[in-house]
């Protein structure tokens, strides 16, 4: 075998080698990177999950508004990219605690009783009002001291929310959805599955509330949305004074 041989041969073992140890690195980050997911998620591979579905408030028959059917496809997208199971139930047809299985929760108190039920036992100092007739605060947000209204088509916001049911440490985690329109529950769901690894970064696995602003959707849709505050303190504590005026038409916990 004379040296030019030699060569051709070593170079090709050593770029064999190479490629080999890049797929072997690149298959570990990708687990790992997935590993991370499920667990901020809170779907380990083969678990099982809920999408819990809200109703179009606009129409008397049982019925979904387009865009959340979007957010769902959002969510089972996500859920199927951990490895995971889900089972898509109604919001009026769920009957039990959470922490069991991990949950997402699309659409405001007003379409959603299940959103109600949680707003009420984890988010008291928030409320929304569910007002359906015409006025400067209908659809507005009330957190804590600050109210957020909702200019439709301009200005919309979202709550993006990660609970968890007390201390124990193999709890599954709640994804709360709850928008002013059905368009800014799309806009979070999206924004969760954009930016999941940032959050976890900043969050960790734990709980945390989220205000988003939905910028012109009239013109770009679900997609141009800015993070306005982390309203995890003010949400998790009782409504001040002032903000506790009597309100028959919005939400609020008992």
């Amino acid at each position: 075998m004379n040296d030019d041989l030699r060569n051709i041969i070593l170079g090709v073992v050593a770029a064999g080698i190479s490629a080999a140890l890049g797929w072997l690195a690149r298959t570990a980050l990708s687990r790992r990177a997935l590993r991370r997911k499920q667990a901020f998620l809170g779907l380990p591979e083969n678990s099982e999950s809920l999408l819990v579905v809200n109703r179009d408030p606009a129409t008397s028959e049982p019925a979904v508004h387009r865009f959340d059917v979007y957010a769902l496809l959002e969510l089972a997208s996500l859920i199927k990219d951990c490895h995971a199971n889900l089972q898509m139930v109604t919001q009026d047809n769920v009957q039990q605690g959470f922490g069991e299985r991990t949950e997402f929760c699309v659409g405001g108190p007003g379409s959603n009783r299940r959103m109600v039920a949680h707003m009420s036992a984890m988010l008291p100092g928030v409320r929304v009002n569910v007002d359906p007739e015409p006025g400067p605060d209908r659809g507005a947000f009330q957190i804590g001291a600050e109210r957020y209204r909702l200019d439709p088509g301009v200005t919309e916001y979202v709550l993006l929310a990660r609970l968890t049911a007390g201390q124990r440490p193999d709890a599954r985690p709640v994804f709360l959805f709850c928008g002013q329109r059905a368009i800014t529950n799309q806009a979070a769901t999206r924004y969760l599955a954009r930016n999941h690894q940032r959050l976890a970064r900043r969050h960790g696995n734990g709980t945390f509330v989220l205000l988003l602003k939905v910028v012109n959707s009239q013109a770009y849709g679900p997609d141009v949305v800015e993070l306005v505050e982390d309203v995890t303190r003010a949400a998790q504590a009782p409504l001040p004074p002032a903000a506790t005026a009597p309100s028959p038409a919005s939400h609020r916990a008992p």
